[in-house]
């Protein structure tokens, strides 16, 4: 039950997304039939404005929303998405905030500049500026998240900085996953990992 509640969900994010692009579409096919087009002329101006806005405009301020099979609430906005003209399952977003609420009561949020994400895999692909925020206090900044829609994932490719509530640190890599034995989620720092340990100043 479930599974086919998190399909509904993802169906229904989906088109929101999708519908508003198939109008424009329908839109620019109904305005070449009721046309008669003689061959050797210049092509019609308004059918270039519809199929351009169709693949450059597609759907303002899109959003995704679904449950992890373990309860972790997964949002994604965007200001804008449309899909990728080269590949049609993938979806294009620019100015793009995740959230995932975990069970255990935190919260984790990441905002970049742009979003590939992928219709079938239900993969997010954010890329420029990334920058995640935990409710644990970590902040992290990076180039590129590779993360997932159906569960708590991320990882990035490449380096990372930040902050925690022990100070400033830098490391080649980072991992959010959740452990298949415990459940707890983890958040991992790889490939040469480097801390600068800033003393908790207690009050008397």
């Amino acid at each position: 039950m479930a599974r086919s509640d998190n399909f509904h969900t993802q169906f229904v994010a989906w088109m929101k997304i999708i519908l508003p692009v198939a109008g424009l579409l329908l839109l620019s096919t109904l305005f070449l039939i009721s046309r008669k087009y003689v061959p050797g002329t210049a092509l019609p101006v308004a059918r270039i404005d519809l199929e351009q806005r169709a693949q450059d405009q597609g759907a303002t301020n899109p959003s995704f929303a679904g449950v992890s099979d373990n309860g972790t609430e997964i949002t994604l906005q965007a200001r804008r998405a449309r899909p990728d003209p080269e590949d049609m399952q993938h979806l294009l977003a620019n100015d793009v905030s995740m959230q995932m609420r975990l069970t255990s009561g935190v919260i984790i949020d990441i905002t970049s500049d742009n979003a590939d994400m992928h219709q079938t895999r239900l993969t997010a692909n954010l890329d420029g500026n990334v920058h995640m925020i935990t409710s644990t206090g970590y902040q992290i900044r990076t180039a590129t998240v590779l993360s997932r829609l159906d569960r708590v994932y991320a990882e990035t490719p490449g380096a990372v900085t930040g902050s925690s509530p022990g100070g400033e640190f830098w490391a080649g890599r980072m991992f959010l996953d959740r452990d298949k034995t415990t459940g707890h989620i983890h958040l991992l720092f790889t490939d040469g990992v480097r801390l600068l340990y800033t003393p908790q100043v207690t009050k008397e």
